[in-house]
């Protein structure tokens, strides 16, 4: 199994089908454990080897503050930091995806690099700053 950070296949199509909308959709951000098979192929959300633990609740986190812009040639959207508190867990990656749509499609799969582990603490994601580096960008 492995967890390899990529921006989902199937969401580039739903772009082209305007079938999500970055500012307006629900995204959730859920957490995998190194168990987890996730990748460029992942479609929707799934639940198989999902983080279980204190402070985690299955689906995962909304997303919010959503801010969309450009940077020269890039297109982003950026959110505020997802946290998970009073927390004991291990989490390798993560899947954001969009929970208005019938099926959860997936948006973007992200790989921590190893496995990150909390007690009784809070469980933070830091995404890069807006612009050019944004967590989610087309250049």
């Amino acid at each position: 199994m492995a967890i390899t950070q990529a921006m989902c296949t199937s969401f580039k199509e739903d772009l082209f089908q305007k079938e999500q909308d970055m500012d307006s959709d629900t995204l959730k951000i859920a957490l995998y454990t190194s168990a987890a098979s996730l990748d460029a192929t992942t479609t929707a959300y799934t639940t198989s080897n999902e983080v279980t633990g204190t402070g985690y609740t299955a689906g995962g986190e909304t997303l919010t503050g959503a801010t969309i812009g450009t940077s020269g040639t890039t297109a982003y959207v950026d959110f505020d930091d997802p946290e998970w508190t009073s927390a004991s867990f291990t989490a390798r990656g993560a899947l954001i995806y969009n929970d208005t749509l019938a099926g959860n499609n997936s948006v973007a799969v992200l790989d921590f690099g190893g496995d990150f582990t909390v007690s009784s603490g809070t469980f933070r994601i830091v995404f890069p700053a807006a612009g050019a580096t944004a967590i989610l960008r087309i250049d």
